[in-house]
């Protein structure tokens, strides 16, 4: 019995080892997972225009006509100002570099490339791309040399840009923006009598220009002409704003006293002006002192219906600020106001 005993457990043992090798060979391989593959930024943005693109009657007839007409720069340009306006900057950029590649003499395909290029931040390749195509086909045109002007002002290249300004304005010396653009650039290299004098000719020559008349007042607030930059404020929006732009000036130049002077005056005019209590807000805590509003200062006849024929109409009384403009709708704490160029 003991022996049979110990048979019975080798054989038990024996085909428990034979199942478990059955079980190894027998059972189905798991077939390995296939990595996912990360599509790069700009290539799903190519598939997701072009899948928008399907369904756009416009933009298929504009890529049909690319493909039908490869040596139509304009329709090629139509094409990326179509994705361009459709949200997909990137899938523009491209188009517009293959045009420039194509056609390097066209000045349209090299200027459409430029702005691309600014709109995505791109500047060091924009300035080396105008430059080299300014070097070989130099243009009668000021826009190309107003962009390259404006360009040399945004990476902080001042001296580079100011040429490039005067050779748009010989170009074109009657038209009013690239006297402002010439003179924010004299602004920035602190030419405060050179950049009023080109704001001015700017305003003879536009006399409805509120971002040259805002810059005017900019320029004449940093070359401490108080007064005459409060009138120019004045000029383009009502009296709270113009006094609110000259004290943000103020603060950003760290002349605090005169700042709280300038917005005592516009909260005199206007008690709940947005701009200025944030920018009293602001002062009291640079200098320290207690913000208190003023009384109310009494207003003109003439200030008075201009007020009740903005509310009749749900306007304010001055003209909204854009993006920038140093104007005290837009003002934040800690905002400055800047001069604008016009692009």
């Amino acid at each position: 019995m003991h022996l049979g005993t110990e048979r019975i457990l080798v054989i038990t043992a024996l085909l428990a080892c034979m199942s478990l090798s059955c079980v190894r060979t027998t059972a189905t391989r798991q077939a390995a997972a296939v990595p996912a593959v990360a599509v790069p930024p700009f290539e799903r943005q190519v598939r997701n225009a072009h899948d928008a693109g399907d369904g756009d009657y416009q933009l298929a007839q504009l890529r049909q006509r690319v493909a039908s007409e490869p040596d139509n720069v304009g329709a090629r340009l139509e094409l990326a100002k179509a994705y361009r306006d459709r949200g997909y900057p990137e899938v523009s950029l491209e188009i517009t570099r293959l045009a420039a590649a194509r056609f390097p003499d066209s000045g349209e395909a090299e200027l459409a490339l430029v702005v691309d290029l600014h709109s995505l931040k791109q500047r060091p390749e924009a300035i080396a791309s105008l430059q080299s195509f300014l070097s070989a086909h130099p243009q009668k045109e000021p826009a190309f040399y107003s962009w390259l002007g404006i360009l040399l002002d945004e990476s902080g290249q001042w001296t580079a840009g100011e040429p490039q300004h005067r050779k748009a304005i010989d170009l074109a010396p009657s038209s009013a923006s690239p006297h402002n653009n010439l003179g924010y650039n004299l602004l920035m290299q602190e030419r405060y009598p050179n950049a009023v004098a080109e704001f001015q000719l700017a305003l003879k020559l536009n006399p409805s220009s509120e971002i040259a008349r805002n810059n005017l007042g900019i320029a004449l607030a940093a070359e401490n002409s108080a007064q005459q930059a409060v009138a120019s404020f004045q000029a383009a929006a009502d009296p709270a704003t113009a006094h609110n732009n000259l004290a943000a000036i103020l603060i950003e130049k760290g002349n605090y006293a005169q700042a709280r002077r300038e917005l005592t005056i516009a909260l005199g005019y206007n008690k709940s002006h947005a701009a200025a209590l944030k920018n009293l807000e602001l002062l009291s805590r640079l200098d320290g002192q207690k913000a208190t509003l003023p009384k109310p200062t009494a207003q003109t006849r003439w200030q008075r219906f201009k007020a009740g024929i903005a509310r009749l109409f749900g306007k304010p009384a001055g003209p909204a600020a854009g993006p920038g403009q140093p104007n005290s709708s837009n003002l934040e704490p800690g905002a400055t106001s800047q001069a604008v160029r016009e692009e």
